[in-house]
């Protein structure tokens, strides 16, 4: 079956374009530029259809029956190829002609996206800041630095739930402080307890979850925070020159990751609002639940790289909108046991100094 698709052609050359990070599509032939104003009227672009619902599609989906296993074929309309790809893809390259094509039905019938934050750091420059972020590793081995190599960059749009919700309950915490005084017999410490109970709600904006499966869940909360304010009402034109998925996550699933961030984060402020007052502060019991929660389907701006090194393939993501830079570094067994190793000779010497102390005290 042949998936909808369409292609964004320079109007002067007929080659691919690209959405740059200055907000206009590019041609890299003849450096022409377009407004999505104009690819709009042009292509007629069919962005009009209805922004994604969960309830309605979960309903759609459990009538449809909806499948994300079988591959997709769709037709290249720039060589003709056909090509097979998974059921999440949303936009690709064409191998055989590099052609942008973005697959339409993946995007719009109820799957388009309620938003999205395009890409706002160019590609240029992004192996100099994956090698800043090596610098300071002290555990890297020697020769990581002059034998690495960074593979293709390659910027994806990654599917998101954005939750809303409002957390409501009661937390119970246990508290201590301590006064030390003297009588002219003794030393008193008298320590003092306390039960907290705390009872209130917290609401929360666009708690992120990753909607992909594919995804590395560490990896993507490690890019975090991204500037939702520069989230604009998702247009197809920004997808061109990029990869992106659709989501393959049940948003239901979702929500424990969602309702967990927003719990721990809850608990935090709690504490944090009564420990100034006391010595000791900790949780004894929490019952929080989510009321009101509601999300959106968004797609934020990933780069993926793999950096190589003795055979060995580790990841690396940055943030297309911020250049953050995270991901896996290997670490040298001798440079950590070396550093374990002078841990503990510096925890001895100041043992030993400590003794050698008491000791004169003593004499």
């Amino acid at each position: 079956m042949d998936s909808q698709t369409v292609s964004y052609k320079c109007l002067s050359c007929g080659s691919p374009l690209a959405y740059d990070k200055d907000g206009k599509l590019k041609c890299s032939s003849c450096d022409s530029e377009y407004d999505l104003e104009t690819l709009r009227k042009f292509y007629e672009s069919s962005d009009g259809d209805a922004e994604f619902n969960w309830q309605s599609y979960k309903s759609n989906f459990e009538n449809s029956k909806e499948s994300l296993e079988n591959t997709v074929v769709y037709i290249c309309r720039s060589c003709g190829a056909e090509i097979e790809t998974n059921p999440q893809t949303a936009a690709t390259h064409c191998p055989y002609c590099d052609n942008e094509i973005i697959l339409t039905d993946r995007v719009g019938n109820g799957l388009k996206p309620n938003g999205i934050i395009p890409f706002k750091v160019d590609k240029k420059g992004l192996e100099d800041a994956v090698r800043e972020y090596f610098k300071g590793k002290k555990l890297l081995p020697n020769n990581f630095v002059p034998t690495h190599k960074i593979g293709k960059i390659q910027g994806v749009y990654v599917p998101f739930w954005l939750f809303d919700a409002t957390l409501d309950g009661q937390m119970i915490l246990e508290a201590s402080d301590t006064r030390c005084y003297s009588t002219s017999k003794y030393d008193i410490t008298e320590v003092r307890h306390y039960l907290i109970d705390i009872d209130g709600q917290m609401s929360f904006k666009k708690v992120p979850v990753d909607a992909s499966i594919r995804m590395d869940d560490d990896l993507m909360d490690s890019l975090e925070p991204f500037d939702y304010s520069e989230m604009v009402n998702f247009e197809a034109p920004y997808l061109s020159g990029f990869l992106a998925d659709r989501f393959d996550d049940n948003p239901d699933d979702s929500l424990p990751r969602a309702s967990s961030r927003m719990t721990n984060s809850a608990e935090e402020i709690f504490i944090s609002s009564v420990d100034r007052r006391f010595d000791t502060v900790r949780r004894k019991s929490s019952n929080l639940s989510l009321i009101d929660s509601s999300l959106k389907y968004v797609m934020l701006p990933v780069y993926l790289l793999n950096v190589a090194y003795n055979g060995k393939n580790y990841r690396f993501a940055i943030n297309g909108q911020t250049g953050k830079v995270v991901g896996e570094l290997p670490i040298s067994k001798a440079k950590t046991w070396l550093y374990r190793l002078l841990s503990f000779s510096v925890s001895m010497s100041i043992y030993t100094a400590i003794a050698w102390v008491i000791s004169l005290f003593l004499r």
